[in-house]
């Protein structure tokens, strides 16, 4: 199969006009002209990029993580990819043990068989957080870092990242031990400045949805914010609907950061794709209205949104197209170490490609090289 004619955006973001020649699930040639047996497919006119990667995503159209299920990731999975996401990490919540290990084990019975976009490995979203900024997790479930535990779960099926407040007790140690499973991530934290700069010094390298459920940087306290921004090691999560970050703080933030360390993510609940209306995220009540998902209290529950919405919202916000795509694609691949397979469309990665027209709408989408839209 032969994508061509179309603008691309190859392993250096920079755009330009080649064919792309895909054998099987992986990319094969890239160039112009190129020639073959296989199908042609004319993409005059249009942008191929890489697929987007959802690291942080609870679920969507009905379905979440916790639901345990194949019917529920299958739903994922189609879903996700619909919106030009080729790969995801289904994220749990904070929940009993005997529920993550559930979840986890359906999630790893179902890779593999993916009718959408694959599983790249779980996202462990607590349950060792700060019971202070435990935003919408369920503080019936908050516990202290617990490595055996961890570790039992991570042999279940792979964990990609795993969220961690710094200033608990027995964190350093936890991160010293778990980084060498998986990225783990500063999140639900009421940690002070030098507590967060300590933690990236014990194998934290990632921050959770950056200003969500984090002390902020303020004139007299950096925060945990001000730890990350100032940390050219640490990657950090931002939601781009809008809501979650104001468009100026995003300009600021993308600035702050650079083009290779900010990962957009969805942290979507199962109302993604749905109507508003009344319904549950870990155990939760969460009400939906106007798009935003919230507890009873007020309190932020996830969102509603996908990466495709955030992507061109970037672009609506004023941030450059190369940014944004980066920023939905290699950025969060290399944060879960998965970079040397996807994120960018280089010769010997996965085929994860979208296609997208003119007004950015997505026209294509092939996930290791098969066509899914």
């Amino acid at each position: 199969m032969i994508l061509k004619n179309a603008t691309i955006y190859g392993d250096d973001f920079i755009p330009r006009r080649a064919d792309i020649a895909v054998e099987g699930e992986r990319i094969a040639r890239i160039g112009e002209a190129l020639s073959g047996t296989g199908e042609m497919l004319d993409f005059s006119g249009c942008t191929v990029i890489p697929g987007f990667i959802d690291i942080h995503t609870h679920g969507c159209a009905g379905a979440d993580t916790m639901d345990a299920t194949e019917e529920a990731l299958r739903t994922m999975s189609e879903c996700q990819a619909s919106h030009g996401v080729t790969s995801f990490c289904p994220t749990t919540m904070t929940l009993p043990y005997e529920e993550l290990a559930a979840a986890l084990t359906a999630a790893r019975a179902y890779m593999g068989r993916e009718t959408g976009a694959y599983i790249q490995g779980i996202n462990m979203e607590g349950p060792y957080i700060s019971m202070e900024k435990k935003g919408a997790q369920n503080p019936a479930y908050v516990r202290r870092p617990d490595f055996e535990e961890f570790e039992k779960l991570s042999a279940l099926c792979p964990v990609k990242l795993v969220d961690v407040a710094p200033e608990t007790e027995g964190a350093y140690d936890f991160a010293d031990r778990a980084c060498t499973i998986c990225t783990v991530s500063e999140a639900h934290t009421a940690a002070n400045y030098a507590q967060a700069r300590d933690g990236f010094r014990h194998g934290f390298t990632h921050a959770t949805h950056l200003y969500n459920a984090m002390t902020a940087l303020t004139t007299r306290e950096a925060g945990v914010v001000g730890a990350v921004l100032e940390n050219s090691g640490v990657t950090a999560e931002l939601i781009c609907d809008g809501f979650h970050i104001a468009p100026p703080v995003l300009r600021v933030t993308f600035q702050a950061l650079g083009k290779d360390r900010a990962c957009v993510v969805s942290d979507s609940m199962k109302a993604a794709g749905l109507p508003d209306g009344d319904y549950e995220l870990g155990g939760q009540p969460v009400y939906v209205r106007g798009g935003k998902a919230l507890l009873k209290d007020g309190t932020i529950a996830a969102s509603t949104s996908n990466i495709h919405e955030e992507f061109k919202n970037l672009i609506a916000f004023g941030i450059p197209f190369e940014t944004a795509l980066r920023a939905c694609t290699i950025n969060p691949a290399r944060a879960i170490k998965a970079d040397d397979t996807t994120g960018s469309i280089r010769v010997g990665k996965y085929a994860d490609l979208v296609v997208l027209d003119r007004e950015n709408e997505i026209s294509a989408v092939f996930i290791k090289g098969v066509r899914r839209v």
